[in-house]
Protein backbone atom coordinates (compact mmCIF):
# COMPACT_ATOMS: atom_id res chain seq x y z
CA UNK A 1 0.00 0.00 0.00
CA UNK A 2 1.77 3.35 -0.79
CA UNK A 3 2.62 5.90 1.27
CA UNK A 4 -0.05 8.19 0.64
CA UNK A 5 -2.81 5.79 0.96
CA UNK A 6 -2.35 4.81 4.22
CA UNK A 7 -2.06 8.05 5.46
CA UNK A 8 -5.76 8.30 4.22
CA UNK A 9 -6.79 5.42 5.34
CA UNK A 10 -5.28 6.35 9.15
CA UNK A 11 -7.12 9.42 9.01
CA UNK A 12 -10.83 8.60 7.71
CA UNK A 13 -10.21 6.06 10.59
CA UNK A 14 -9.53 8.30 12.91
CA UNK A 15 -12.55 10.99 11.59
CA UNK A 16 -14.83 8.30 12.09
CA UNK A 17 -14.20 7.56 15.35
CA UNK A 18 -14.67 11.06 16.14
CA UNK A 19 -17.98 10.64 14.05
CA UNK A 20 -19.04 8.06 16.10
CA UNK A 21 -17.83 9.86 19.51
CA UNK A 22 -19.66 13.36 18.67
CA UNK A 23 -22.61 11.25 17.03
CA UNK A 24 -23.39 10.25 20.31
CA UNK A 25 -23.03 13.83 21.76
CA UNK A 26 -25.40 15.05 19.17
CA UNK A 27 -27.79 12.47 20.00
CA UNK A 28 -28.10 13.29 23.80
CA UNK A 29 -27.64 16.81 23.37
CA UNK A 30 -31.24 17.50 21.51
CA UNK A 31 -32.81 14.93 24.48
CA UNK A 32 -33.09 11.84 22.65
CA UNK A 33 -32.44 9.01 24.74
CA UNK A 34 -32.89 5.98 21.48
CA UNK A 35 -31.65 1.88 22.59
CA UNK A 36 -28.21 1.24 22.09
CA UNK A 37 -28.93 -0.90 19.37
CA UNK A 38 -30.69 2.27 17.22
CA UNK A 39 -28.10 4.56 18.26
CA UNK A 40 -25.16 2.15 16.88
CA UNK A 41 -27.15 0.90 13.35
CA UNK A 42 -27.46 5.27 13.02
CA UNK A 43 -23.83 6.09 13.49
CA UNK A 44 -22.88 2.44 11.30
CA UNK A 45 -24.90 4.06 8.63
CA UNK A 46 -23.78 7.69 8.71
CA UNK A 47 -20.08 6.88 9.30
CA UNK A 48 -20.80 3.95 5.60
CA UNK A 49 -22.50 7.34 3.90
CA UNK A 50 -19.01 9.20 4.60
CA UNK A 51 -16.97 6.59 3.69
CA UNK A 52 -18.75 6.04 0.50
CA UNK A 53 -18.71 9.61 -0.18
CA UNK A 54 -14.49 9.87 0.59
CA UNK A 55 -14.23 7.31 -1.80
CA UNK A 56 -15.54 8.72 -4.75
CA UNK A 57 -13.80 11.90 -3.99
CA UNK A 58 -10.46 10.02 -4.04
CA UNK A 59 -11.11 8.07 -7.01
CA UNK A 60 -12.69 10.45 -9.08
CA UNK A 61 -11.47 14.05 -8.18
CA UNK A 62 -10.24 16.08 -11.27
CA UNK A 63 -7.14 16.58 -8.10
CA UNK A 64 -5.39 14.30 -6.20
CA UNK A 65 -6.75 14.36 -2.87
CA UNK A 66 -4.84 15.75 -0.32
CA UNK A 67 -6.03 13.69 2.80
CA UNK A 68 -4.64 16.56 5.14
CA UNK A 69 -7.20 18.70 3.76
CA UNK A 70 -9.51 16.93 2.97
CA UNK A 71 -9.62 15.33 6.68
CA UNK A 72 -7.49 18.23 8.51
CA UNK A 73 -9.16 21.53 7.33
CA UNK A 74 -12.39 20.31 5.95
CA UNK A 75 -14.51 17.00 7.49
CA UNK A 76 -13.09 17.58 11.24
CA UNK A 77 -13.23 21.09 11.58
CA UNK A 78 -16.93 21.33 9.78
CA UNK A 79 -17.95 18.61 11.67
CA UNK A 80 -17.22 20.54 15.24
CA UNK A 81 -18.40 23.75 14.05
CA UNK A 82 -21.78 22.04 13.67
CA UNK A 83 -21.83 21.82 17.15
CA UNK A 84 -20.53 25.45 18.37
CA UNK A 85 -18.68 28.17 16.99
CA UNK A 86 -15.41 27.18 19.50
CA UNK A 87 -14.97 23.43 19.43
CA UNK A 88 -11.71 23.43 16.93
CA UNK A 89 -9.06 20.66 16.07
CA UNK A 90 -5.50 21.66 15.87
CA UNK A 91 -3.19 19.86 13.30
CA UNK A 92 0.15 19.28 14.50
CA UNK A 93 1.49 22.19 13.71
CA UNK A 94 -1.92 24.44 15.03
CA UNK A 95 -1.47 22.31 18.19
CA UNK A 96 2.25 23.27 19.03
CA UNK A 97 1.23 27.34 18.12
CA UNK A 98 -1.48 26.54 20.69
CA UNK A 99 1.07 24.86 23.13
CA UNK A 100 3.15 27.62 22.80
CA UNK A 101 0.53 30.58 23.47
CA UNK A 102 -0.46 29.37 26.74
CA UNK A 103 3.26 28.66 28.22
CA UNK A 104 3.90 32.49 27.11
CA UNK A 105 7.42 31.77 25.81
CA UNK A 106 9.41 30.30 23.00
CA UNK A 107 12.95 30.24 21.58
CA UNK A 108 13.55 32.87 18.32
CA UNK A 109 14.01 36.56 17.94
CA UNK A 110 11.02 37.91 19.70
CA UNK A 111 9.41 39.67 17.06
CA UNK A 112 5.61 39.31 15.67
CA UNK A 113 5.68 39.54 11.50
CA UNK A 114 1.98 39.46 9.24
CA UNK A 115 1.56 38.80 5.75
CA UNK A 116 1.32 41.83 3.46
CA UNK A 117 0.60 41.72 -0.39
CA UNK A 118 2.86 38.69 -0.52
CA UNK A 119 5.68 40.00 1.78
CA UNK A 120 5.91 39.03 5.33
CA UNK A 121 6.31 42.38 7.34
CA UNK A 122 7.45 43.27 11.20
CA UNK A 123 4.64 44.62 13.20
CA UNK A 124 7.17 45.03 15.89
CA UNK A 125 10.07 43.78 18.22
CA UNK A 126 9.30 42.84 21.66
CA UNK A 127 11.33 45.18 24.00
CA UNK A 128 14.70 43.50 24.56
CA UNK A 129 14.00 40.89 22.46
CA UNK A 130 17.49 40.08 20.20
CA UNK A 131 15.63 41.35 17.32
CA UNK A 132 14.87 44.47 19.43
CA UNK A 133 18.80 44.89 20.02
CA UNK A 134 19.51 44.35 16.54
CA UNK A 135 17.60 46.83 15.36
CA UNK A 136 14.66 45.78 13.12
CA UNK A 137 11.92 48.07 13.11
CA UNK A 138 8.36 47.65 12.45
CA UNK A 139 7.42 48.08 8.78
CA UNK A 140 10.88 46.27 7.91
CA UNK A 141 10.14 43.53 5.08
CA UNK A 142 11.58 39.97 6.09
CA UNK A 143 13.42 39.85 2.60
CA UNK A 144 15.66 36.25 3.08
CA UNK A 145 16.34 34.22 6.04
CA UNK A 146 19.54 32.45 6.18
CA UNK A 147 19.76 33.19 2.70
CA UNK A 148 16.69 31.38 1.57
CA UNK A 149 14.22 34.23 -0.22
CA UNK A 150 10.91 34.20 1.57
CA UNK A 151 9.06 35.82 -1.21
CA UNK A 152 5.30 33.60 -0.93
CA UNK A 153 6.03 32.54 1.83
CA UNK A 154 3.40 32.30 4.85
CA UNK A 155 3.98 34.30 8.27
CA UNK A 156 3.93 30.77 9.34
CA UNK A 157 6.74 29.30 7.09
CA UNK A 158 8.51 32.45 8.02
CA UNK A 159 8.39 32.32 11.42
CA UNK A 160 8.87 28.69 12.17
CA UNK A 161 12.68 29.88 9.62
CA UNK A 162 13.48 32.16 12.81
CA UNK A 163 12.28 30.37 15.66
CA UNK A 164 15.30 27.54 16.88
CA UNK A 165 17.17 26.52 19.89
CA UNK A 166 18.93 28.93 22.56
CA UNK A 167 22.02 30.46 21.11
CA UNK A 168 21.94 29.61 17.58
CA UNK A 169 22.27 32.12 14.65
CA UNK A 170 19.84 33.37 12.07
CA UNK A 171 20.73 35.60 9.36
CA UNK A 172 18.05 37.87 8.26
CA UNK A 173 17.91 40.29 4.95
CA UNK A 174 15.70 43.13 5.44
CA UNK A 175 13.97 45.67 3.30
CA UNK A 176 13.47 49.14 4.66
CA UNK A 177 11.76 52.36 3.05
CA UNK A 178 14.38 55.08 2.13
CA UNK A 179 17.36 52.17 1.79
CA UNK A 180 18.48 51.13 -1.38
CA UNK A 181 20.13 48.04 -0.33
CA UNK A 182 18.80 45.38 2.03
CA UNK A 183 19.84 45.87 5.53
CA UNK A 184 21.44 42.70 6.83
CA UNK A 185 21.19 41.97 10.71
CA UNK A 186 22.75 38.91 12.57
CA UNK A 187 20.22 37.67 15.41
CA UNK A 188 21.40 35.33 18.60
CA UNK A 189 18.16 33.52 19.30
CA UNK A 190 17.07 33.30 22.44
CA UNK A 191 13.97 32.55 25.01
CA UNK A 192 11.37 35.23 24.44
CA UNK A 193 9.26 35.26 27.20
CA UNK A 194 5.55 36.81 26.22
CA UNK A 195 4.11 38.47 29.28
CA UNK A 196 0.49 38.32 29.92
CA UNK A 197 0.90 42.20 31.14
CA UNK A 198 1.63 43.84 28.36
CA UNK A 199 2.61 47.44 29.72
CA UNK A 200 1.99 49.22 33.08
CA UNK A 201 2.51 52.99 34.23
CA UNK A 202 0.88 55.97 36.30
CA UNK A 203 -1.87 57.39 34.03
CA UNK A 204 -2.43 60.06 36.86
CA UNK A 205 -0.69 60.64 39.95
CA UNK A 206 -1.97 57.84 42.06
CA UNK A 207 -3.55 55.56 39.61
CA UNK A 208 -1.83 52.78 38.22
CA UNK A 209 -2.95 51.27 34.64
CA UNK A 210 -2.07 47.65 33.48
CA UNK A 211 -2.79 46.43 30.24
CA UNK A 212 -3.22 42.44 29.84
CA UNK A 213 -2.89 41.39 26.40
CA UNK A 214 -3.29 37.47 27.32
CA UNK A 215 -3.97 34.94 30.29
CA UNK A 216 -0.68 32.68 29.59
CA UNK A 217 1.24 30.45 32.11
CA UNK A 218 3.02 33.75 33.39
CA UNK A 219 -0.05 36.36 33.54
CA UNK A 220 -0.90 35.60 37.39
CA UNK A 221 3.10 36.58 38.11
CA UNK A 222 3.36 39.10 35.93
CA UNK A 223 0.46 40.88 37.57
CA UNK A 224 1.53 40.61 40.86
CA UNK A 225 4.81 42.24 39.90
CA UNK A 226 3.41 45.23 37.88
CA UNK A 227 1.18 45.56 41.05
CA UNK A 228 4.44 44.97 43.15
CA UNK A 229 5.99 48.19 41.03
CA UNK A 230 2.99 50.04 40.97
CA UNK A 231 2.68 49.83 44.90
CA UNK A 232 5.49 51.63 45.77
CA UNK A 233 3.69 55.07 44.26
CA UNK A 234 1.14 54.44 46.89
CA UNK A 235 -2.16 53.72 44.46
CA UNK A 236 -5.24 55.42 45.02
CA UNK A 237 -7.16 53.89 42.18
CA UNK A 238 -6.09 50.49 39.80
CA UNK A 239 -7.31 50.32 35.92
CA UNK A 240 -6.87 46.97 34.36
CA UNK A 241 -7.29 47.22 30.86
CA UNK A 242 -8.59 44.12 29.30
CA UNK A 243 -10.12 45.35 25.84
CA UNK A 244 -8.80 43.25 23.00
CA UNK A 245 -7.93 40.26 25.91
CA UNK A 246 -9.44 37.54 23.90
CA UNK A 247 -8.84 35.31 26.88
CA UNK A 248 -6.69 32.08 27.80
CA UNK A 249 -6.03 29.75 30.59
CA UNK A 250 -8.41 29.97 33.63
CA UNK A 251 -6.61 29.27 36.51
CA UNK A 252 -4.86 32.57 35.41
CA UNK A 253 -8.43 34.14 35.37
CA UNK A 254 -9.10 32.80 38.76
CA UNK A 255 -5.71 34.09 40.15
CA UNK A 256 -6.06 38.00 38.61
CA UNK A 257 -9.70 38.02 40.22
CA UNK A 258 -8.01 36.64 43.44
CA UNK A 259 -6.20 39.49 44.05
CA UNK A 260 -8.77 41.85 44.34
CA UNK A 261 -12.09 39.85 45.89
CA UNK A 262 -12.10 38.75 49.38
CA UNK A 263 -11.21 35.01 50.48
CA UNK A 264 -13.68 32.75 49.66
CA UNK A 265 -15.79 34.84 47.49
CA UNK A 266 -16.75 32.69 44.43
CA UNK A 267 -14.94 33.64 40.87
CA UNK A 268 -16.67 31.53 38.22
CA UNK A 269 -18.46 27.96 38.16
CA UNK A 270 -18.88 25.97 35.25
CA UNK A 271 -21.28 23.12 34.36
CA UNK A 272 -22.21 20.81 31.67
CA UNK A 273 -24.32 17.67 30.16
CA UNK A 274 -21.51 15.41 31.43
CA UNK A 275 -19.72 17.87 33.79
CA UNK A 276 -20.73 18.24 37.15
CA UNK A 277 -20.87 21.97 38.58
CA UNK A 278 -17.49 23.31 39.89
CA UNK A 279 -16.89 26.03 41.40
CA UNK A 280 -13.67 28.10 41.81
CA UNK A 281 -12.96 30.44 45.06
CA UNK A 282 -10.38 33.00 46.01
CA UNK A 283 -7.79 30.93 47.99
CA UNK A 284 -5.18 33.97 48.54
CA UNK A 285 -7.68 36.99 48.74
CA UNK A 286 -6.84 40.57 48.71
CA UNK A 287 -5.56 40.86 52.21
CA UNK A 288 -7.27 44.10 52.86
CA UNK A 289 -5.58 45.94 49.79
CA UNK A 290 -9.30 47.65 48.85
CA UNK A 291 -7.64 49.93 45.98
CA UNK A 292 -10.66 50.85 43.59
CA UNK A 293 -10.54 49.10 40.69
CA UNK A 294 -11.94 50.03 37.01
CA UNK A 295 -11.80 47.46 34.47
CA UNK A 296 -11.89 48.27 30.98
CA UNK A 297 -13.63 45.96 28.55
CA UNK A 298 -14.45 46.00 24.77
CA UNK A 299 -15.76 44.03 21.75
CA UNK A 300 -12.69 41.98 21.25
CA UNK A 301 -12.68 41.38 25.43
CA UNK A 302 -13.45 37.34 25.86
CA UNK A 303 -13.28 34.07 27.81
CA UNK A 304 -10.92 34.53 30.67
CA UNK A 305 -11.64 38.46 30.09
CA UNK A 306 -15.30 38.25 31.25
CA UNK A 307 -14.07 35.80 34.37
CA UNK A 308 -12.41 38.24 35.45
CA UNK A 309 -14.55 41.27 34.66
CA UNK A 310 -17.77 39.23 35.62
CA UNK A 311 -16.37 38.37 39.47
CA UNK A 312 -15.47 41.98 39.87
CA UNK A 313 -18.82 43.60 38.84
CA UNK A 314 -20.83 40.66 40.90
CA UNK A 315 -19.29 41.33 44.35
CA UNK A 316 -19.39 45.30 42.90
CA UNK A 317 -15.37 44.78 44.00
CA UNK A 318 -14.63 47.53 40.85
CA UNK A 319 -16.99 49.02 38.15
CA UNK A 320 -16.75 47.84 34.23
CA UNK A 321 -16.03 50.52 31.24
CA UNK A 322 -16.54 50.48 27.86
CA UNK A 323 -18.47 48.16 25.51
CA UNK A 324 -20.17 44.94 25.97
CA UNK A 325 -17.59 42.12 25.92
CA UNK A 326 -17.46 39.23 23.56
CA UNK A 327 -20.04 36.46 25.10
CA UNK A 328 -17.65 33.64 25.09
CA UNK A 329 -18.53 31.30 27.55
CA UNK A 330 -17.76 27.85 26.48
CA UNK A 331 -15.33 25.74 28.27
CA UNK A 332 -12.92 24.05 25.86
CA UNK A 333 -11.51 21.18 26.71
CA UNK A 334 -8.18 19.23 25.72
CA UNK A 335 -8.37 16.15 23.93
CA UNK A 336 -5.04 15.01 22.91
CA UNK A 337 -4.83 12.69 19.76
CA UNK A 338 -2.22 11.19 18.10
CA UNK A 339 -0.17 12.01 15.63
CA UNK A 340 0.36 15.43 17.59
CA UNK A 341 -3.01 16.63 17.21
CA UNK A 342 -5.98 17.43 19.34
CA UNK A 343 -9.03 18.23 20.03
CA UNK A 344 -10.56 21.05 21.84
CA UNK A 345 -14.11 20.21 22.33
CA UNK A 346 -17.10 22.37 24.36
CA UNK A 347 -17.54 20.38 27.58
CA UNK A 348 -19.18 23.13 30.10
CA UNK A 349 -20.30 26.24 30.33
CA UNK A 350 -19.09 29.68 32.36
CA UNK A 351 -21.01 31.37 34.90
CA UNK A 352 -20.46 34.64 37.12
CA UNK A 353 -20.61 34.28 40.85
CA UNK A 354 -24.31 35.73 40.51
CA UNK A 355 -25.14 32.72 38.10
CA UNK A 356 -24.88 35.09 34.95
CA UNK A 357 -24.24 32.71 32.06
CA UNK A 358 -21.28 34.27 29.82
CA UNK A 359 -21.87 32.67 26.40
CA UNK A 360 -23.73 34.80 23.76
CA UNK A 361 -26.02 32.87 21.76
CA UNK A 362 -24.75 31.02 18.54
CA UNK A 363 -28.06 29.03 17.21
CA UNK A 364 -29.48 30.60 13.90
CA UNK A 365 -26.90 33.11 13.37
CA UNK A 366 -23.83 32.61 10.83
CA UNK A 367 -20.50 32.59 11.53
CA UNK A 368 -18.98 35.64 10.27
CA UNK A 369 -22.34 37.40 12.11
CA UNK A 370 -21.28 35.60 15.49
CA UNK A 371 -17.83 36.87 14.73
CA UNK A 372 -17.92 39.99 13.76
CA UNK A 373 -21.60 40.94 14.03
CA UNK A 374 -22.61 40.36 17.96
CA UNK A 375 -26.31 41.30 18.87
CA UNK A 376 -27.45 41.84 22.03
CA UNK A 377 -29.11 38.74 23.58
CA UNK A 378 -33.25 39.30 23.03
CA UNK A 379 -34.20 38.48 26.56
CA UNK A 380 -31.16 39.27 28.85
CA UNK A 381 -30.78 37.11 32.26
CA UNK A 382 -31.45 39.74 35.00
CA UNK A 383 -29.52 39.27 38.15
CA UNK A 384 -28.54 40.78 40.84
CA UNK A 385 -24.73 41.83 42.36
CA UNK A 386 -23.95 41.45 46.38
CA UNK A 387 -24.85 44.80 46.76
CA UNK A 388 -28.40 44.60 44.69
CA UNK A 389 -27.65 45.99 41.95
CA UNK A 390 -29.01 44.55 38.54
CA UNK A 391 -26.25 43.33 35.60
CA UNK A 392 -27.29 41.29 32.61
CA UNK A 393 -26.45 37.99 31.41
CA UNK A 394 -26.54 35.76 28.23
CA UNK A 395 -24.59 38.13 25.68
CA UNK A 396 -21.52 38.97 27.36
CA UNK A 397 -20.67 41.34 29.87
CA UNK A 398 -22.38 44.73 29.94
CA UNK A 399 -20.43 47.43 31.22
CA UNK A 400 -21.56 50.08 34.15
CA UNK A 401 -20.58 52.69 32.41
CA UNK A 402 -21.05 52.18 28.84
CA UNK A 403 -18.06 54.50 26.64
CA UNK A 404 -17.89 53.55 22.92
CA UNK A 405 -14.38 53.98 21.38
CA UNK A 406 -14.32 56.76 18.47
CA UNK A 407 -15.14 55.47 15.16
CA UNK A 408 -13.29 56.28 12.43
CA UNK A 409 -14.72 58.53 9.95
CA UNK A 410 -14.46 57.87 6.34
CA UNK A 411 -10.94 59.38 5.61
CA UNK A 412 -9.49 57.79 8.43
CA UNK A 413 -11.11 54.28 6.94
CA UNK A 414 -9.90 55.35 3.90
CA UNK A 415 -6.33 55.72 5.19
CA UNK A 416 -6.44 52.70 7.13
CA UNK A 417 -8.14 50.63 4.18
CA UNK A 418 -4.66 51.92 1.98
CA UNK A 419 -2.32 51.10 4.83
CA UNK A 420 -0.92 54.68 5.52
CA UNK A 421 -1.87 54.09 8.87
CA UNK A 422 -2.43 50.85 11.08
CA UNK A 423 -4.17 50.03 14.37
CA UNK A 424 -2.10 49.60 17.52
CA UNK A 425 -2.44 46.29 17.22
CA UNK A 426 -1.37 46.09 13.75
CA UNK A 427 2.62 48.06 13.85
CA UNK A 428 3.27 50.52 11.89
CA UNK A 429 1.97 51.84 8.40
CA UNK A 430 3.47 52.70 5.10
CA UNK A 431 3.70 56.89 5.80
CA UNK A 432 6.02 56.34 8.60
CA UNK A 433 8.28 54.00 7.12
CA UNK A 434 8.01 56.36 3.83
CA UNK A 435 8.65 59.49 6.40
CA UNK A 436 11.24 58.18 8.52
CA UNK A 437 13.61 56.50 5.83
CA UNK A 438 17.04 56.90 6.63
CA UNK A 439 16.01 59.70 9.75
CA UNK A 440 18.43 58.93 12.61
CA UNK A 441 17.86 61.88 14.38
CA UNK A 442 14.00 60.69 16.13
CA UNK A 443 14.00 61.85 19.62
CA UNK A 444 11.48 61.20 22.28
CA UNK A 445 10.82 65.11 21.68
CA UNK A 446 9.60 64.58 18.93
CA UNK A 447 6.20 66.52 17.50
CA UNK A 448 4.22 66.16 14.52
CA UNK A 449 4.77 69.63 13.00
CA UNK A 450 3.35 71.06 9.76
CA UNK A 451 6.18 70.21 7.80
CA UNK A 452 5.52 66.68 8.84
CA UNK A 453 1.97 67.29 7.66
CA UNK A 454 3.33 68.40 4.06
CA UNK A 455 5.21 65.15 3.62
CA UNK A 456 1.87 63.49 4.54
CA UNK A 457 0.08 65.55 1.87
CA UNK A 458 3.29 64.64 -0.72
CA UNK A 459 2.52 61.08 0.50
CA UNK A 460 -0.88 60.73 -0.43
CA UNK A 461 -0.27 62.59 -3.82
CA UNK A 462 2.21 60.28 -4.92
CA UNK A 463 -0.15 56.92 -4.15
CA UNK A 464 -3.00 58.84 -5.62
CA UNK A 465 -5.16 58.69 -2.61
CA UNK A 466 -7.73 61.52 -3.01
CA UNK A 467 -8.64 63.92 0.00
CA UNK A 468 -9.50 67.77 0.40
CA UNK A 469 -7.63 69.66 2.51
CA UNK A 470 -10.59 69.66 4.66
CA UNK A 471 -10.67 66.14 5.35
CA UNK A 472 -6.77 66.89 6.66
CA UNK A 473 -8.10 70.34 8.94
CA UNK A 474 -10.90 68.04 10.56
CA UNK A 475 -8.75 64.96 11.22
CA UNK A 476 -5.47 67.16 12.36
CA UNK A 477 -5.49 66.13 15.58
CA UNK A 478 -5.91 62.71 14.95
CA UNK A 479 -3.56 62.28 12.30
CA UNK A 480 -0.71 63.92 14.76
CA UNK A 481 -1.54 61.14 17.25
CA UNK A 482 -1.59 58.91 14.46
CA UNK A 483 2.34 59.46 12.93
CA UNK A 484 3.44 60.24 16.74
CA UNK A 485 2.72 56.66 17.89
CA UNK A 486 3.47 55.04 14.87
CA UNK A 487 6.96 56.79 14.76
CA UNK A 488 7.46 56.07 18.78
CA UNK A 489 6.54 52.69 18.29
CA UNK A 490 9.38 52.46 15.43
CA UNK A 491 12.27 53.83 17.24
CA UNK A 492 11.87 53.23 20.92
CA UNK A 493 9.50 50.15 20.99
CA UNK A 494 5.84 48.93 21.59
CA UNK A 495 6.23 50.69 25.30
CA UNK A 496 6.53 54.55 24.38
CA UNK A 497 3.63 53.54 21.47
CA UNK A 498 1.30 52.55 24.10
CA UNK A 499 2.29 55.86 26.12
CA UNK A 500 1.45 57.90 23.10
CA UNK A 501 -1.88 56.11 22.22
CA UNK A 502 -2.71 56.58 25.90
CA UNK A 503 -2.54 60.00 25.75
CA UNK A 504 -5.59 60.42 23.43
CA UNK A 505 -7.70 57.47 24.95
CA UNK A 506 -11.47 58.72 25.86
CA UNK A 507 -12.19 55.31 27.43
CA UNK A 508 -9.13 55.45 29.66
CA UNK A 509 -10.31 59.44 30.82
CA UNK A 510 -13.96 57.52 31.37
CA UNK A 511 -12.22 54.78 33.35
CA UNK A 512 -9.83 57.85 35.33
CA UNK A 513 -13.44 59.95 36.06
CA UNK A 514 -15.03 56.58 37.28
CA UNK A 515 -12.10 55.90 39.79
CA UNK A 516 -14.83 57.74 42.49
CA UNK A 517 -17.56 55.93 41.90
CA UNK A 518 -15.74 52.64 41.92
CA UNK A 519 -14.66 53.34 45.78
CA UNK A 520 -18.18 54.71 46.67
CA UNK A 521 -19.41 51.12 45.35
CA UNK A 522 -17.27 48.78 47.24
CA UNK A 523 -17.33 50.42 50.44
CA UNK A 524 -20.99 50.46 50.60
CA UNK A 525 -21.28 46.76 49.53
CA UNK A 526 -18.85 45.66 52.19
CA UNK A 527 -21.15 47.24 54.36
CA UNK A 528 -24.53 45.80 53.41
CA UNK A 529 -22.44 42.46 53.40
CA UNK A 530 -21.52 43.22 57.14
CA UNK A 531 -25.06 44.15 57.88
CA UNK A 532 -26.76 40.89 56.19
CA UNK A 533 -23.72 38.60 58.02
CA UNK A 534 -24.31 40.53 61.31
CA UNK A 535 -28.28 40.45 60.83
CA UNK A 536 -28.10 36.38 60.09
CA UNK A 537 -25.63 35.89 63.75
CA UNK A 538 -27.61 37.77 65.63
CA UNK A 539 -30.71 36.44 68.26
CA UNK A 540 -33.28 38.06 69.28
Amino acid sequence: MARSSRRSLFLVVFFLLACGFLGILFAQRTGQQPSSASSDSDVKDSLKQFTDVYAVIEDNYAEPVNPDKAIYNGAIPGMLHALDPHSNFFDPKQYALFKEEQQGKYYGVGMTVQQRENQTVVLAPFVGSPAYKAGIRPGDIIQKVDGKSCDGLTTTEVADMLKGAKGTVVHISLGREGWEKPIEVTVTRDEIPRPGVEYFTMVKPGIGYVRVSTFNETTDADLAEALRQLDGTKLDGLIIDLRNNGGGLLNQAVGMADMFLDKNEIVVSHRGRSSPERRYYAVRGNQGNGVPVVVLVNGQSASASEIVSGAIQDHDRGLVVGETSFGKGLVQTQFPLSEDTALLLTTARYYTPSGRLIQRDYNNVSLYDYHYNPQPPVKPEVKLTDSGRQVFGGGGITPDIVSAAPKPDDFQQLLYRRGVFYPQQQGVGDFTRYYLGEKPDVTRDFVVTDPVIQDLRKYLDQQKIKYTEQDIQANLTWLKWQIKREVFTSYFGLNDGYKVELQDDPQLEKAIDAMPQARALYQNAEKILAEREAGQTSHP
